[in-house]
């Protein structure tokens, strides 16, 4: 029986599947540094957010996370619990929920500094191919 029609189903074929345990793998290492810090990988990713931007509506943040307000809110409401931010509804649309960093929020951004240098060591990229896999990345979340 020729099951060349079922060579799409093989995981050897799949892109999705190399871009998932590379994410896993990546995070994965991540996990001690983040420890240290009491940050779960997605609250890291938010503070980045927050250290660039200091304040910034949900939506937008979720926009530049790639996620949705489902997987935010626990996250947003562990940050404000930790003491790195503040929620509060916009006076101008009290639908808005806007998010502030606060100066402890701020403070956190020194002891993570050196977590992007320390990681960029485990990946086994040339800083080229590092470009060039970012680049590709972005292009593929940016297919609608």
């Amino acid at each position: 029986m020729n099951n060349s029609k079922y060579d799409v189903l093989k995981l050897e074929n799949q892109l999705c599947f190399p871009l998932y345990a590379c994410s896993r793998e990546v995070i994965k290492n991540y996990r001690p540094y983040l420890d240290e810090l009491d940050l779960t990988y997605t609250q890291y990713i938010t503070m980045m957010v927050f250290w660039e931007h200091k304040k910034i509506n949900v939506k937008e943040l979720g926009k530049k996370l790639f996620l949705d307000s489902g997987t935010l809110t626990p996250v947003l409401k562990s940050l404000e619990a930790k003491g790195y931010v503040n929620r509060y509804r916009s006076t101008e649309d009290e639908r808005v929920l806007i998010v502030e960093i606060t100066e402890a929020g701020e403070a956190l951004k020194e002891k993570a500094v050196a977590i992007p240098k320390t990681l960029a060591s485990c990946v086994n990229l040339s800083p080229e191919e590092s470009l060039q896999l970012y680049q590709l990345l972005y292009k593929l979340l940016r297919t609608e």
